[in-house]
């Protein structure tokens, strides 16, 4: 059975000679990250510029908008995010492009040579594998974002990076990060280094207060968004105001109001590397151009799609999978709907450990028609039961067990106008969409 974190896909050749060798839990250090490297030469000091990503919500968003920022700017980028939708491979991006499987399976006998069979869990090997790779291969800038957490996280062996960002802190991931707001601040303040600027997003009094203490510390320049710069928009563009200027920029290519700040947070990370290459110009080209698969996507293509357009509907994906990123996917929602009148119909898998009550809390006010469903992870809440869980937040509610094929097939039923149909609740269940033909897969 897939695991959870890293959306396994049965058929990734990789995937399953990495799974065959190592242990599938998150281990929360940095010891043995940081022996293999070693064995490895030490490929993370040979990468040039590196900006760290962290945060609860919209570190892959931010990752993206930096991504086409500095390729805009005429950059190439090395970029390491997860986890993948389809394949093992979206985590790794050489100098702008996907690792070719010829590529992997060679840095994978590299990786497991200088490992030496010594304990080391999926993730660290992953990293190490990248940075690797990122090492054999000339780029300007190397874009990292956080596994999980930051503190221990196997990214975080940078001294120095260029820039360290926050994006906003929030609750998730509690059995490993929490309990409290400020235990995972804590985690995701672990990446700002001594004398190295750092650049946060909008935060949470408790989270800010974490965040400032480490840079403080740190003796580390903190740029906050909503006190030394903002993001905003303003008739249909995002403007960005600095302390010394205003970008005026075009809309970000992401769909959702929240994606206003993931860019603008992004700008300013991205100024923050003072190269002057990267200009208004560049960060617009990159703003409208970025893409990022499963964030509010607009599903064109496959069986869903096609049953959507045979009654007038539409799809979309989100991997929205908790209450912060479920607040921000209400509010788009509510654009939607306020824009046309047709309802907004949620098609909702979720895995068991996550906040599903908090998670629907968001929606109360939006009051969508939910049909819940499970989907290939042995932790996939049931239908049944998520949907209960609905229910007691308010909302109208059903289990649709023949998976989402048949949930979508039900919604599509509802009576009204053509439905916003929107896939949601976890990135593996939104990967499971994606799987279903090779025209959706990620590029």
């Amino acid at each position: 059975m897939a695991h959870d974190y890293d959306a396994i896909r049965a058929s990734d050749g990789a995937i399953r000679r990495l799974r065959a060798l190592h242990p599938s839990l998150i281990d929360l250090s940095t010891g043995r990250i940081e022996r293999l490297l070693h064995a490895l030469g030490d490929p993370h000091k040979r990468l040039g510029p590196v900006i760290h990503v962290a945060g609860t919500n919209g570190k892959g968003s931010t990752t993206a908008f930096l991504r086409a920022i500095t390729e805009a700017a005429g950059l190439t980028a090395h970029v390491l995010t997860s986890p993948h939708l389809v394949r093992f491979a979206e985590r790794i991006r050489v100098a702008g492009t996907l690792i070719s499987d010829e590529e992997l399976s060679k840095r994978i006998d590299e990786v497991e040579a200088a490992n030496q069979g010594e304990p080391i869990s999926f993730f660290e090997i992953t990293t190490a594998l990248a940075f690797h790779a990122f090492a054999e291969t000339p780029a300007d800038i190397a874009l990292i974002e956080v596994g999980l957490g930051g503190r221990f996280d196997a990214t975080n062996v940078f001294d120095a990076p260029a820039v360290s960002v926050i994006t906003p802190v929030d609750y998730d991931h509690v059995d490993l990060l929490g309990p409290t707001l400020a235990d995972i601040a804590w985690e995701k303040a672990g990446i700002i280094k001594s004398g190295r600027p750092t650049v946060a997003g909008f935060q949470r009094p408790e989270a800010l207060a974490v965040i400032e203490a480490e840079a403080e510390a740190l003796a580390s320049p903190l740029s906050l968004m909503g006190r030394d710069f903002d993001a905003f928009e303003e008739h249909g563009r995002l403007r960005v105001q600095l302390e010394d200027r205003l970008l005026d920029l075009p809309p970000p290519s992401l769909s959702g109001d929240h994606q206003f700040a993931n860019a603008g947070l992004a700008a300013a990370a991205a100024l923050a590397l003072n190269d002057p290459r990267i200009d208004e110009a560049a960060i617009g080209r990159g703003v409208a151009s970025a893409i990022w698969p499963g964030r509010v996507q607009r599903l064109t293509a496959g069986p869903l799609a096609e049953m959507a357009r045979a009654r007038g509907a539409d799809v979309w994906l989100d991997g929205a999978h908790n209450p912060h990123a479920a607040e921000a996917l209400a509010r788009t929602c509510a654009r939607m709907t306020a824009r046309d009148g047709r309802p907004i119909v949620l098609i909702v898998g979720m895995l068991g450990r996550k906040d599903a009550s908090g998670f629907f809390e968001a929606f109360r006010e939006l009051a969508p028609r939910v049909f819940t469903t499970a989907f290939d992870s042995a932790s996939s809440t049931p239908a049944r039961s998520l949907a209960h869980v609905a229910r007691k937040s308010g909302l109208n509610a059903s289990g649709a067990l023949g998976g989402v094929a048949t949930a979508l097939a039900r919604a599509l039923r509802t009576a009204g106008p053509p439905p916003h149909v929107v896939i949601c609740g976890s990135l593996r269940f939104v990967g499971d969409v994606l799987l279903l033909t090779p025209e959706t897969w990620p590029t």
